[in-house]
């Protein structure tokens, strides 16, 4: 039985308060938000915190509204369960309610936050693993040692993000709030990533994720989600991929984004998407040729490493696959791609 280690756990009821502990402990305090990631990784010792703040208690940072102007705002202790059932989401942002739909399965569901999902460590299969794994195997880069087991020689951490809101937000445009004892910060979420296995992301120590929010689109807006994993429940993703399209007033395309994970250290953007969609229509015989345009720019761009469990050459075969049918999947509104 694996066991967590020794620590101090905190329940503060406010967000100053939270701020407050987390200043006052400084680099041996963690935040948890559902405790789905976090506690596993605990036990595996990763991760071996003297103070953990919890933020179940406090309930700004929990709902979903729609504010002025049209804007999705998401708190960011909102169950991940919620936000696959929230008829707003499902309105404004599919692509989302649909990659929440699938994380895990029902009961993760519950417990996991949106803004837990999006501050996910990065994942490898050389690192995910038992202290008395790591150890006997002496470690990796990531965490205790200085060998990349991934790539022979690497010099970086190559441990995959593996958070499937990640990419159906960056499609949305979203930009997130964080608050600390320094104020208060808004930063788009493209910007958040890094391309380092260790630390992916442009966040402070004491730094707390609050709200999520998600600009307004038009009526023409149409997203959808694949997710490529072995089991139809449970299971990270082997590949993420995320697409938004805007129709305009004649039925065409005016814009289109393609966003995958869980192959990098950061969610990638495919490139060109707009230009091989743009002034297509749904209905029209161009449709599937454009569609196969990108999914052939998808499988040039995305060379998925022995990083995560699975094979990566079945994993980069699949990159067009699951282009192809999350874009028929937004285009036909029928709902998120997945194994069952």
């Amino acid at each position: 039985m694996l066991r967590l280690p020794k620590f101090q756990l905190q329940t503060p009821a406010t967000l100053e308060e939270a701020i407050e502990l987390l200043e006052e402990a400084g680099p041996s305090a963690l935040v948890v938000a559902g405790g789905t990631d976090l506690v596993p990784n605990m036990k595996h010792e990763l991760f071996t915190p003297e103070l953990v703040v919890s933020l179940a208690r406090i309930a700004e940072l929990r709902g979903i509204r729609r504010e002025s102007g049209g804007v999705l705002s998401i708190g960011a202790m909102t169950s991940l369960a919620d936000i696959a059932a929230s008829e707003l989401v499902r309105e404004q942002a599919p692509a989302l309610a649909q990659a929440c739909s699938l994380v895990a399965g029902p009961q993760l569901r519950t417990m996991g936050t949106l803004g837990g999902n999006v501050m996910l460590d990065t994942r490898c299969q050389w690192y995910n693993q038992t202290y008395f794994w790591r150890q006997a195997l002496g470690f990796c880069m990531k965490k205790d040692g200085s060998v990349c087991h991934v790539v022979a020689g690497g010099k970086n951490c190559v441990a995959a993000a593996s958070n499937d809101s990640a990419p159906a937000l960056m499609t949305l445009g979203a930009t997130l709030e964080f608050e600390s004892a320094k104020g208060a910060r808004t930063t788009p979420i493209d910007e958040l990533w890094l391309a380092d296995g260790i630390k992916n992301k442009q966040v402070e120590h004491g730094e707390i994720l609050t709200r999520i929010r998600v600009p307004p689109v038009g009526s023409g807006h149409r997203g959808a989600y694949g997710k490529l994993r072995d089991r139809g429940s449970i299971d990270f993703p082997l590949l993420g991929v995320a697409v938004r399209l805007d129709l305009g007033a004649d039925e065409r395309i005016e814009h289109a984004d393609v966003v995958v994970t869980a192959l990098a250290a950061q969610p990638k953007r495919v490139n060109k998407v707009r230009e091989a969609l743009s002034g297509v229509a749904l209905d029209g015989a161009q449709f599937a040729p454009a569609c196969e345009v990108v999914a052939q720019l998808a499988y040039k761009q995305c060379r998925p490493l022995p990083n995560i469990p699975g094979d990566h050459e079945y994993r980069r075969e699949m990159v067009p696959v699951y282009v192809r049918r999350t874009l028929a999947a937004a285009a036909a509104r029928s709902g998120p791609v997945h194994h069952v």
